[in-house]
């Protein structure tokens, strides 16, 4: 759900989810949207949904459902890390774990609007190799005793960093973006699966992942491939699973509580 502060609250859908079977609950991130529209709404929409302008921090959030929940997975879909200061993001991703005692999912990605990523201070034309520097960083923070990192985006001295995520090396990290090379080397560099969003190609495209993660020397097998805003039916999760699909994030809406508690109930129906 894209979370907003007028629809559903974040810890509730995880805990109603979590009662109803779902093995999971995810909410997008937006630290803000600039008023200016040089950026088209990646929907292909006229006009940017609402709800872009309210998310809340996702991280936040997914503490506060860890909370109230004990078996659900809390996941970003997606998160934004070259938007933050690898140091503290690093510090905040693995408290949330540890609280959430290893249930967060880390879904990233390289970030879609111009706007937002330049008030960052990102180059947009490199922000894909912005993203692997903070993560490379973040991951030596979380599974090494004392770590130091020196790249061109990212750079520290041998620090000590705890507490650790529960999840080692790395909670479970899932990228989101358009099949290729770079996403693919990515994935088998320092992630754990793809978020998808959209069928067509998939199994090209997913014949060409595995092969990356086995350049890598990784075992295509524990490749988590999770189907991102999908509107479901029988037939297509049934042509997700075949092309080797773990999981599928359904799309609910960006509603108040009794707008989205009939469609969760409705789609109980899939588990």
């Amino acid at each position: 759900m894209h979370a907003t502060d007028r629809a559903m609250r974040p810890e509730e859908l995880a805990r109603e989810a979590e009662t109803r079977g779902f093995a999971s609950v995810f909410l997008p991130e937006h630290t803000h949207i600039p008023t200016s529209r040089r950026t088209p709404p990646p929907t292909g929409d006229a006009e940017l949904a609402e709800e872009y302008l309210r998310s809340p921090d996702p991280y936040v959030a997914l503490a506060a459902a860890a909370a109230v929940t004990s078996r659900i997975r809390l996941g970003t879909g997606i998160g934004l890390p070259a938007q933050h200061d690898p140091i503290t993001f690093a510090k905040e991703i693995a408290t949330l774990d540890w609280l959430a005692r290893g249930r967060f999912v880390f879904g990233i990605g390289y970030g879609w609007n111009r706007e937002e990523m330049e008030n960052h201070g990102i180059d947009v034309k490199r922000r894909r190799a912005h993203v692997r520097e903070v993560m490379l960083a973040m991951q030596a923070l979380w599974s090494q005793e004392a770590a130091a990192f020196q790249g061109e985006f990212v750079r520290f001295e041998e620090s000590w960093q705890w507490p650790k995520p529960v999840q080692q090396p790395r909670p479970r990290t899932l990228i989101g973006g358009a099949a290729g090379p770079t996403l693919f080397s990515h994935i088998a560099e320092f992630a754990d699966g793809w978020l998808p969003i959209g069928g067509s190609g998939l199994k090209d495209a997913l014949r060409d992942l595995r092969a990356a993660f086995e350049q890598c020397g990784r075992d295509p097998a524990a490749l988590h491939v999770v189907p991102m805003g999908v509107l479901p039916s029988e037939a297509k999760l049934d042509h997700y699973r075949e092309l080797g699909a773990t999981e599928a994030v359904l799309r609910l809406p960006s509603a108040p509580r009794d707008e989205v508690l009939p469609v969760l109930d409705a789609f109980t129906r899939y588990l």
